[in-house]
């Protein structure tokens, strides 16, 4: 019998679950502490046409939707004529993956009685590629790292030795890289296993037909909440950091009917540094940031993309081409959202919050023995860390928190574990979030120094430092970040820098803008904030003219 609307949705359902033990799988055996420990992984369920039925609660947006166009690239570049049961294919192709060489990308088709049915794809950002590290300091891609063009990873079950023996051979941690590798194959694996299951118990062939259901069910409901939106054109620009120099992003939403499109025309041009997006990655996270605020409820998959179009101008900061260096591509990747919403926020007021830190304060530390003869090893660790998001229209941002990349933090004992650093401080900021009727978000302050013995050399990549996140609708600012060592000394927020033994490297994590008058602010709320040292006594006086 042909299964009812009913029973495709509870197969949607099941989905859900197949996919998010997919992701955990990926968790349970990850090598790299930035999984296991921090979620920076997608996982997906995918027709044998490469479109996203479902996708794992667990993950990131810049993972997932750009996966959501990848798989297309695996399914074009393999040909149907060359997929087998048993294969795994693999890539880390910035412009065919997910924006960087970190992130590696595995798909595996799906088989069932021997007909291809559909492929699971995962994403995971390992700790090391080779080239120059983690950072942003390459002037091309080539300089970053080992680039794996789309190819099998696996053939009929059997692991292409010669990949294996190449990636050893090129990057600094070659047993996590690898066995990452690995963990994605079987994370896909796993999935596979649940999605067997589930079609034998509703008596299902293939996914053809509920594919097309979840699709065209989740295009019509996104139509549905975009036509609700009033029809205009809104602009917004937003000036953040750079490398060497500031860049200015800008968008136009054109939203017309059920249609709503995003050109980031008048963004400055590509930088000589790692800090450009390939624009898989700005498409990511601006259908990220709107469908937050416009479609939340709707299951994200390709039908829920579909009717967000998403174009840069080839060349722009966020349409680099190749080979433009994109090692960290988030730090502007993750500032989108802000850029999108700022525009958004004219067509639906009280909706969308006030910009915030938004982009990680990613670490990554290369820690060398300070005697080379000293028999010491070296070691590669990589931290995630995030500031203060903007308050929302009725809500105070939330602290140390990742928007809009959803990853957790670290744990202290995670980090040291790995590597030979020692953090001696992280906590709240205090004061760091913007003034407000609703109050911005609070960064955070770490202190981390090289255990005897060793230096560190630490790859910083870090926004918000010039340009702090602005408040809206009569909000403060959020407090900008820093960057020095414990004594004062001013450092760079981007680049490959040195710690020597005994010296102690602080970061000031940015807080989120504010939203609203800040003398509109209740007075008992701001007797709190001060009781829990959210706010200065200083800020509480003059910002919010408590009397207390």
């Amino acid at each position: 019998m042909t299964p009812s609307a009913i029973d495709y949705q509870i197969m949607w359902n099941r989905l859900i679950a197949v996919v998010e033990e997919q992701a955990t799988t990926l968790i349970r055996t990850a090598f790299s502490t930035s999984v296991r420990e921090a979620g920076d992984l997608s996982a997906g369920l995918f027709d044998r046409q490469g479109r996203m039925m479902a996708q794992a609660v667990t993950g990131t947006p810049g993972h997932v939707n750009a996966m959501a166009e990848s798989v297309t690239h695996f399914v074009r570049e393999i040909g149907s004529q060359n997929i087998f049961e048993g294969d795994v294919f693999i890539t880390n192709d910035p412009w065919l993956g997910t924006g960087h060489l970190h992130d590696i990308t595995v798909v595996s088709p799906t088989f069932r009685d021997g007909m291809h049915i559909g492929f699971f794809a995962c994403t995971a950002h390992v700790v090391d590629i080779g080239g120059r590290g983690f950072g942003p300091d390459g002037t091309e891609v080539f300089e970053e790292g080992l680039l794996i063009p789309i190819m099998k990873f696996a053939q009929r079950g059997e692991v292409s030795d010669d990949l294996i023996r190449i990636v050893r051979a090129n990057v600094r941690e070659p047993d996590q890289v690898v066995g990452d590798m690995y963990s994605l194959a079987a994370c896909n694996e796993a999935g596979d296993r649940r999605l067997q299951t589930m079609m034998g118990e509703f008596g299902i062939a293939d996914l053809d037909g509920l594919s097309d259901f979840v699709i065209e069910t989740s295009r019509k409901a996104t139509h549905a909440a975009i036509a609700a939106v009033p029809d205009g054109v809104f602009t917004h620009n937003m000036q953040v950091d750079g490398y060497d120099e500031p860049v200015l992003m800008a968008v136009r939403l054109d939203i017309a009917g059920d249609r709503i499109k995003a050109d980031f025309d008048g963004t400055s041009g590509m930088s000589r540094f790692g800090v450009n997006v390939p624009e898989v990655y700005t498409r990511a996270y601006a259908c990220y940031g709107l469908k937050c605020a416009i479609a939340p409820q709707v299951p994200n998959n390709t039908g829920s993309l579909e009717p967000f179009e998403i174009t840069a101008p080839e060349g722009c900061i966020l349409a680099a081409k190749r080979p433009a260096p994109v090692s960290v591509r988030h730090v502007l990747g993750h500032l989108v959202p802000d850029v999108v919403l700022g525009a958004l926020h004219q067509a639906l007021p009280n909706t969308v919050p006030a910009e915030g830190a938004s982009a990680l304060w990613n670490i990554q530390i290369s820690a060398r023995p300070s005697d080379p003869e000293s028999g010491l090893r070296n070691a590669e660790v990589l931290m995630f860390n995030s500031g203060g998001t903007g308050a929302r229209p009725a809500l105070d941002g939330l602290s140390a928190t990742a928007f809009p990349s959803g990853v957790s933090t670290m744990s202290v004992e995670a980090t040291e574990h790995v590597g030979p650093i020692t953090v001696w401080r992280k906590d709240l900021r205090e004061g760091s979030g913007g003034a407000g009727a609703r109050r911005g978000g609070l960064g955070q302050t770490i202190e981390i120094e090289p255990r005897a013995g060793y230096d560190i050399y630490f790859n910083a990549m870090f926004d918000r430092v010039e340009n702090p996140a602005r408040g809206r609708d009569g909000g403060g600012m959020g407090q900008a970040g820093r960057v020095e060592l414990a004594d004062g000394t001013r450092l760079r927020s981007k680049g490959r820098q040195l710690v020597k033994t005994g010296q102690r490297l602080k970061l000031s994590l940015p807080g989120g803008g504010g939203y609203g008058d800040a003398r509109q602010r209740a007075q008992d709320d701001v007797a709190a904030d001060l009781r829990a040292g959210l706010v200065t006594p200083e800020q509480a006086k003059n910002d919010y003219g408590f009397e207390g």
